[in-house]
C-alpha cells in the first residue's frame, strides 16, 4: 500500500471514529431533560381496595391504653387502632422507606413510644426486605430511622418494662445472602446507638427474643441458620442455637446442649418465659425429635412435653410460642392453627378459632390476659375475651401478585391475593352493575387461586382464566358461576423437587391470549403451551426455554423439614409477550434469566438474552411495544440472590441489541414490571419494590411518580384507557387517573401560563367529563364554558380558590354534580357532570325523591369546553357517547328522554318561580305591615295574601320543616314534577307512556294554579299597588 493510500485510509478510519464518537456524545447530550415536578405532582393515586387484609408478622398492644393496638403489615406499613380494632389506619405512610413491618414493640411506661423493626423472617417465597428500625415518640405521628439498615429482617424488638431507652433488636439479617449485621443488638439510649451483643456467624441471625418480666436482666434468644434463594429455602445447622443472658444482654450462654434438649441437627427455635414463674421456660424446637420443650429451672434442664406435628409443621414459617402472664400452666402455640395448652405444654387440645389461618405473633396484656392482639396471614386481630371472638380483618393491606383490567366499561380490576382468592372489583363504583360482594366490599372471584395470573376472554367478557399454585388453571364464567379445570398437565405435585417434575409450574405463571387471534391462548411451564379449543387440549410449542441449572432444581426446606411446593419450583417461563403485530412472533422470559423469541409460531426459538442480564435474574414482566414491531421492554430483578439493583432493558431490533435503561432509578428499587403507554410512543411506566417511575423518553431517564402513594412493593402495573393501574403486595389496587397531561405534553407547554388538555370522550350515564388543565402559577380566577355542537352556551363555571373542601356531612342525595374549577399551580381537574342547568329552587325547600337543582342529562353528541385564564383562551371538543352496556336503546330514545326532561324541568321552574313570587309579595307586606293603615290591611291585604297562600300551598308543601316531614304531609305539585323528572332519567331509556300521561296531568294542574295566580294578581293589583307605592315599595306588575 502506498503512503498516499495509507494516509487516505487513516483519514477514513479517523472520520468514522469521529462520527461514531460524535453520535454517541450527541445521543447522551440530547436526552430529554426531566419533566418539572410541578407539571405532574397534582395527579393523584386512588386506592380502590379491596378491604381484605394481608399478612402480618408482628403486633402489640398497650397495657395502659386498653383500646390502642398496632400491627405491622408485611407490605403495607404500620397500622393503628384507638377503638379496640373496629377502625384501623396506617401511621407510617410517607415516613418510612420500607413497607414491611415485621416487629412491633410499645413502651409500657409511655405508650406513645413505639419501635418497629422492618422486614420478614418467616421466609416464604414472597417476602419483602426491610431497612432497620424506626421509632416514634408521639404515638405514630412522626417517625425517626434508627439505623441497622442491613439487618433486612427484624424478628423481634423488646423494650425494658420500666426503661424505654433500653431496647433490644433480634435481627435475622439478609434473607438471600451472608452478612454481618445480624444477631441481637442492644441500645441504652433509645436507639441512638447500637451494640451487637449476640452474633454467631454471617449465615445465622436472631429469630426470637424474650425478656423475663420479673428480672429484666434475664433474656432468652434463639439464632437460626437459614438462607433463601428463588429456587430454595435451606434452614438448620450448627449455628441454630438457644441462648440465655443474665446480664441484660451483654453476654450470652448457649443452652442448646443442656440436658433434655434434642440432639442435632437443630433448626428454628421459638422461646418464651412465663411471667408467672421465671423458672418456667418453653421452647419449640425444630429437630428430628423436636417439639415443645419445657424447663422448670430457667433453662438448665429440659423436658419434651409435646411432639405433635400440628405445632411444628412447616417450622420455617411458624415456630412461635407464648406464655400466659398469670398462669404458668397456660401456653399458646402458633402454627397454621392457634393452639392453647392449660397443662404446662403437655397437650394443646384447645383450638382458638381466628378469622384467618397461618398465625405468626401474639401479644397478651401483662395485666389482663383476656386482652390480646394476634398476627396472621390476614392481618392483625384483637380479642378482649381471651380469644373467644376477634375483630375483623377489614383493612387494605391486600397482597396481590399481578394486576389485570377487564374490558368492561367502566373496567374492573382483578388480581390474585396472597393466602386468599382471586378478586375483581370496579375501577369506579358499582352504580352501573348488579354484582354484589363477599362481605369485604363489592367484588367477585374469577376462579384460580391465591397466586395466579388472570386473563379475560377478549370477546366473551364473562369468561375468565386464572391460575394458582400447583399448576391450577381454571375457566370461569361469571354470568352463571360455571367453572372448569383446564390444566395443561393435571399431574398433581407437592413435596417433590423440581427435578422430579415432568413440567415445572411456578407459583404464578403467565396466561394470555394472542392479540392477533382471540382463539389462541398461551400458558407456560418451562415450555410455552398453546390452546385453540378453550383449554380442551394443549400443544407444546417450545423446548425448555430456561437455564435449567441442576443446582436450582433440587430439594428445598432444610436439613430437617422439607418444604416443596410452587414457590421454589424454578427454571420456568415466568413472562410472556405474544406479539401485538404478528401472530407468529412470541417473546418469552424465564425466572432464571433467559429471554427467547420465536418468529415462526414456535417452530424455532432464538436465545436473545441481553449480555448484561446475569444468570439467576427473574425476568418479571416483558412488554412489546404496540407502536413498533421488534421493540420489547424487560423488567428483571435479582433480589433473591441478594442483588437489589434494578435491571430494565429495551430492544428495538428483535433482541439483536439491547440497551440497559436504569438512569434515575434509586438503588434498591428493583424492577417488577415495565409497560409502554399504548397512546404515546416512548412513554414508559415502571413498577418497583418501592413505588412507580415514568419515563418520557423511552427509558433514557426515569422519574419517580410516587406522589402520595405509600411505599409498598408494586408487583405489577398496566395501562388501561387513560389510567395507570397498580397491583401492590401490601396495599391493594391503586389507580392513577387521567394521564393525559403526560400523553399530551410538549416542551412548549412549560413556557405557557396555562394549558388546556384535549378531553377524552366520555360515556353518558357512566362517567363525568374530566377536563384537565395546567397553570404555571396559581391564578385568581378561572372560567370554563360548556357549549353544544351548535356553539350554544350550556353553562359557565368559575372558580377562585386553589382547593374547594367537600362537606363530609353532606347527605348522599345532595352529593355529586359538577366540581368548582380550581386555580392551583400545576395540574388541575374540573369535572362537568354532563347535565344542563337545573330548575329554579328556593331556600328551605324540602322535597322527596328528586333533585330539581340538577339539570337534565345531556343528550348524545359533540360538546365543546372553553377555558379562560388571563389572556389564555382555548377550546376543545369531545364526544358524549352511548353507554355500550345498554341493550335495545337508540340515540333517538335518549334524545326523547332529554326533551321530556327539559319540559318537566321547565314546569318545575315555573312552579318554583311562582312560589318565589308569592313569597316575595308576602314578605313585602310583612315588612311594611306597621306602615299600612289597619283598615287597608284588613280589607285589602289580608284577603289578597290569603288567596296567594292557597296557590302557594297547592304548589309546595309549606308544612315541611324537616327532612322526614314529607312522610307526614301530602306531596304537592313542584315535588311531583321534580320526582317525575327523576323517574324519567332513572336510567338511559325512552320515557314510558305512563311518564307522558303523568306529565300531561301535572302540566294541566300547574296551568290551573298559575292561572289562579294571574287572576289573583289581576284582581288585586289595582287595590294593593297604591298601598305599596304609598310606602315606597315596588308595585306588582
Amino acid at each position: 500500500m502506498t503512503i498516499k493510500l495509507r494516509y487516505l485510509f487513516l483519514v477514513f478510519v479517523l472520520s468514522i471514529f469521529s462520527t461514531s464518537f460524535a453520535q454517541k456524545k450527541s445521543d447522551k447530550t440530547n436526552i430529554t431533560p426531566p419533566l418539572e415536578k410541578d407539571y405532574y405532582e397534582n395527579l393523584e393515586w386512588r386506592n380502590i381496595g379491596p378491604v381484605r387484609g394481608g399478612r402480618s408478622l408482628g403486633s402489640a398492644g398497650s397495657p395502659g391504653r386498653p383500646n390502642e393496638y398496632y400491627f405491622g403489615a408485611t407490605g403495607g406499613g404500620l397500622w393503628k387502632t384507638t377503638d379496640g380494632g373496629n377502625e384501623w389506619a396506617p401511621v407510617t405512610d410517607g415516613q418510612i422507606t420500607s413497607s414491611s413491618v415485621g416487629a412491633v414493640a410499645i413502651a409500657e411506661t409511655n405508650p406513645d413510644i413505639v419501635y418497629i423493626g422492618m422486614g420478614e423472617v418467616q421466609l416464604r417465597g414472597s417476602i419483602t426486605q426491610g431497612d432497620g428500625v424506626y421509632k416514634t415518640k408521639d404515638g405514630g405521628k412522626t417517625w425517626r430511622h434508627l439505623g441497622l439498615e442491613e439487618t433486612q429482617a427484624v424478628s423481634r424488638i423488646r423494650i425494658h418494662p420500666t426503661n424505654p431507652d433500653i431496647v433490644y433488636v433480634a435481627a435475622l439479617g439478609h434473607p438471600y445472602g451472608d452478612n454481618e449485621q445480624r444477631g441481637v443488638f442492644k441500645s441504652t439510649d433509645g436507639g441512638n446507638t447500637w451494640k451487637k451483643t449476640l452474633y454467631v456467624s454471617d449465615k445465622a441471625g436472631a429469630v426470637d427474643l424474650i425478656i423475663d418480666r420479673n428480672n429484666p436482666k434475664v433474656l432468652y434468644a434463639s439464632t437460626w441458620q437459614v438462607q433463601r434463594k428463588a429456587w430454595k429455602m435451606w434452614g438448620g445447622g450448627p449455628d441454630c442455637k438457644l441462648w440465655k443472658s443474665t446480664d441484660a444482654g451483654e453476654t450470652w450462654t448457649d443452652l442448646t446442649e443442656n440436658p433434655g434438649m434434642p440432639d442435632g441437627p437443630i433448626g428454628k427455635i421459638g422461646v418464651t418465659v412465663s411471667p408467672a414463674d421465671s423458672n418456667r421456660v418453653w421452647a419449640i424446637v425444630e429437630a428430628n425429635e423436636g417439639g415443645v420443650f419445657r424447663s422448670d429451672d430457667a433453662g438448665k434442664t429440659w423436658e419434651r412435653t409435646n411432639d405433635e406435628r400440628k405445632l411444628r409443621q412447616r417450622a420455617f414459617y411458624y415456630s412461635r410460642i407464648y406464655a400466659d402472664p398469670f398462669d404458668k400452666d397456660i401456653v399458646y402455640g402458633l402454627n397454621v392453627d392457634f393452639w392453647k395448652s392449660t397443662d404446662g405444654g403437655k397437650t394443646f387440645d384447645t383450638e382458638i378459632k381466628v378469622p384467618h389461618g397461618d398465625n405468626h405473633d401474639l401479644w397478651i396484656d401483662p395485666n389482663n390476659p383476656q386482652r390480646m392482639i394476634s398476627s396472621n396471614d390476614g392481618g392483625g386481630i384483637v380479642s378482649i375475651n381471651g380469644g373467644k371472638t376477634w375483630t375483623e380483618e377489614d383493612y387494605v393491606t391486600t397482597q396481590l401478585y399481578h394486576v389485570m383490567t377487564t374490558n368492561d366499561i367502566p373496567y374492573h380490576v382483578a388480581g390474585a391475593q396472597q393466602d386468599n382468592s382471586t378478586i375483581a372489583m370496579p375501577s369506579d363504583g358499582w352504580e352501573h352493575m348488579q354484582a354484589r360482594g363477599q362481605g369485604d366490599g363489592w367484588a367477585y372471584a374469577v376462579g384460580g387461586g391465591e397466586s395466579g395470573w388472570i386473563t379475560q376472554h377478549p370477546e366473551n367478557l364473562d369468561i375468565f382464566y386464572a391460575g394458582s399454585q400447583g399448576a391450577l388453571l381454571t375457566r370461569y364464567d361469571r354470568s352463571n358461576g360455571q367453572s372448569r379445570d383446564i390444566q395443561v398437565y393435571p399431574r398433581f405435585f407437592s413435596g417433590e423437587p423440581a427435578s422430579a417434575l415432568p413440567e415445572r409450574w411456578q407459583w404464578t405463571f403467565p396466561i394470555m391470549f394472542a392479540p392477533q387471534d382471540s382463539n389462541v391462548m398461551y400458558t407456560c411451564s418451562q415450555h410455552v403451551w398453546k390452546t385453540t379449543d378453550d383449554g380442551q387440549s394443549w400443544e407444546k410449542i417450545s423446548p425448555d426455554l430456561t437455564y435449567a441449572d441442576p443446582s436450582t432444581l433440587g430439594k428445598t426446606g432444610g436439613i430437617i423439614t422439607m418444604d416443596m411446593n410452587g414457590p421454589e419450583i424454578y427454571a420456568t417461563v415466568f413472562a410472556l409477550a405474544p406479539s401485538n403485530h404478528d401472530i407468529n412472533t412470541i417473546w418469552a422470559g424465564s425466572d432464571d434469566g433467559k429471554i427467547h423469541i420465536t418468529r415462526d409460531a414456535g417452530k424455532n426459538w432464538e436465545d436473545i438474552t441481553p449480555k448484561d442480564l446475569p444468570k439467576f435474574s427473574r425476568v418479571s414482566i416483558i412488554d412489546e411495544s404496540i407502536h413498533n414491531p421488534g421493540t420489547l421492554y424487560v423488567a428483571a430483578n435479582r433480589y433473591q440472590v441478594d442483588d437489589r439493583q434494578p435491571y430494565v432493558f429495551k430492544t428495538h431490533d428483535y433482541g439483536k441489541t439491547w440497551t440497559k435503561i436504569t438512569n434515575g432509578i434509586k438503588d434498591g428499587h428493583f424492577a417488577r414490571a415495565v409497560r409502554e403507554d399504548p397512546v404515546r410512543e416512548g412513554l414508559l411506566f415502571l413498577a418497583t419494590e418501592h413505588g412507580v417511575y415514568f419515563s418520557m423518553n423511552d427509558g433514557e431517564l426515569w422519574q419517580s411518580i410516587q406522589l402520595k402513594l405509600p411505599d409498598t412493593p408494586v408487583r405489577d402495573l398496566v395501562i388501561k384507557d387513560n389510567d395507570v393501574v397498580l397491583g401492590t403486595h401490601g396495599r391493594g389496587f391503586w389507580i392513577l387517573d387521567d394521564i393525559q397531561p403526560l400523553r399530551q405534553f410538549t416542551p412548549e407547554m412549560t413556557k405557557q401560563e396555562a394549558v388546556l388538555f384535549q378531553p377524552s370522550n366520555t360515556y353518558r350515564g357512566l362517567t363525568d367529563a374530566s377536563i384537565q388543565y395546567y397553570l404555571k402559577d396559581q391564578k385568581d380566577t378561572i372560567t370554563f364554558e360548556i357549549y353544544d355542537a351548535d356553539d350554544k352556551l350550556i353553562n359557565t363555571f368559575t372558580g377562585s380558590k386553589p382547593k374547594y373542601e367537600i362537606d363530609p356531612n353532606l347527605p348522599y342525595w345532595l352529593r355529586g354534580g359538577s366540581s368548582k374549577p380550581t386555580t392551583a399551580k400545576g395540574i388541575n381537574t374540573f369535572t362537568w357532570d354532563l347535565r344542563y342547568p337545573g330548575a329554579t329552587t328556593f331556600d328551605g325547600m324540602i322535597i322527596w325523591s328528586a333533585r330539581p337543582a340538577r339539570g337534565p342529562k345531556a343528550p348524545l353528541g359533540t360538546y365543546k369546553v372553553k377555558m379562560k385564564s388571563g389572556d389564555y383562551e382555548k377550546t376543545y371538543s369531545f364526544d358524549l357517547e352511548m353507554d355500550p352496556n345498554l341493550k335495545g336503546i337508540t340515540k333517538e330514545d335518549l334524545d326523547e328522554q332529554f326533551e321530556l326532561s327539559n319540559k318537566i324541568m321547565g314546569k318545575t321552574t315555573a312552579a318554583n318561580e311562582a312560589v318565589i313570587k308569592i313569597r316575595k309579595i308576602k314578605k313585602t307586606f310583612s315588612d311594611s305591615k306597621d306602615k299600612i293603615e289597619q283598615n287597608d290591611y284588613n280589607k285589602t291585604v289580608t284577603p289578597f295574601l290569603k288567596e296567594l297562600s292557597e296557590v302557594e300551598e297547592a304548589l309546595y308543601q309549606v308544612k315541611n320543616q324537616s327532612g322526614q316531614d314529607p312522610l307526614n304531609f301530602p306531596i304537592k305539585l313542584n315535588n311531583r314534577l321534580a320526582s317525575l323528572r327523576r323517574s324519567v332519567e332513572d336510567g338511559d331509556a325512552k320515557p314510558t307512556n305512563g311518564a307522558y300521561k303523568v306529565y300531561e296531568e301535572l302540566s294541566a294542574e300547574l296551568d290551573v294554579e298559575l292561572e289562579k295566580l294571574n287572576n289573583i294578581l289581576e284582581k288585586y293589583k289595582t287595590k294593593v299597588n297604591p298601598i305599596l307605592m304609598k310606602n315606597g315599595d315596588a308595585k306588582i306588575d
